[in-house]
């Protein structure tokens, strides 16, 4: 058995020298050896990195990020279904967002170093594309996405397990994780204003290093804006300067 998994090793290793990525110490670290290696390779690819070969878009990590995200709720969702039997929607939902936010799954990619490996092109690289939020979040959704494709269901839970739920009570403690879209979207429902609006009123910078600024409307009265280095940070700060201005406006009615 073990001369078994010394000549598969021997043997992974010779495959890994023609990779653009150290597949084997990624393994490592996730703890998953993959069957079909390109599927890793290719969790690893940014949209950068295609034009240093000329491949196509889909080539890149995104159609995995995209299954990713998909897989990483169904496992967080029946987690919380299973951990918290007695929580309503609402709370269940909260829990939710907190544990698959990018500022949670960016954070858990760089703890493992992750960002090193990251197949970027040299103008991606030295705007700190390796350390970005957002490409660390969307690995870590692209790595479970691969792990799925190739180790099934099972094997991605076990991801999600040794690297997320094992940080779950931490995670739902911190303040910092709090996801103001849905305490705004919760207030405008029970109130009776529907559903609020979110535009971008700006973007600034280049391409790859956006700038945004975004207009949160609650009721049609209650507005303000916030700005992000993505689309999804500048609503959360929106929304939450709406709440702020909500909970002062409700403040001076009961001064009054």
């Amino acid at each position: 058995m073990m001369l078994k998994k010394f000549l598969q090793r021997i043997s992974s290793d010779a495959d890994d020298s023609k990779l653009p990525l150290r597949v084997n110490e990624i393994e490592d670290i996730i703890e998953y050896n993959f069957k079909n290696k390109s599927l890793l390779v290719q969790a690893f690819k940014h949209r950068s990195f295609l034009t240093l070969n000329n491949e196509e878009s889909v080539s890149s990590n995104e159609r995995l990020e995209f299954l990713g995200d998909a897989i990483l709720d169904l496992i967080v969702t029946e987690h919380l279904y299973n951990v918290f039997p007695d929580e309503k929607e609402g709370d269940l939902s909260k829990k939710k967002s907190v544990l698959v936010s990018r500022q949670v799954l960016g954070s858990i990619t760089e703890s493992l170093n992750l960002g090193a490996h990251l197949l970027i092109n040299k103008g991606e690289e030295k705007t700190g594309g390796r350390k970005r939020l957002s490409n660390l979040a969307n690995l870590f959704e692209a790595i479970l996405g691969a792990i799925y494709l190739d180790g099934g269901l099972k094997n991605a839970s076990a991801f999600v397990e040794k690297f997320l739920f094992v940080k779950r009570e931490e995670l739902l403690a911190r303040t910092k994780y709090f996801n103001y879209k849905s305490s705004l979207l919760e207030y405008s429902q029970a109130h009776g204003w529907g559903i609020p609006l979110y535009q971008v009123v700006s973007e600034s910078g280049p391409d790859h290093d956006k700038y945004f600024e975004v207009l949160a409307t609650a009721d049609n009265h209650w507005k303000a804006t916030g700005k992000g280095r993505s689309k999804k940070k500048a609503e959360q700060i929106a929304a939450k300067n709406v709440l702020r201005k909500i909970k002062s406006g409700e403040l001076h009615k009961l001064e009054k």
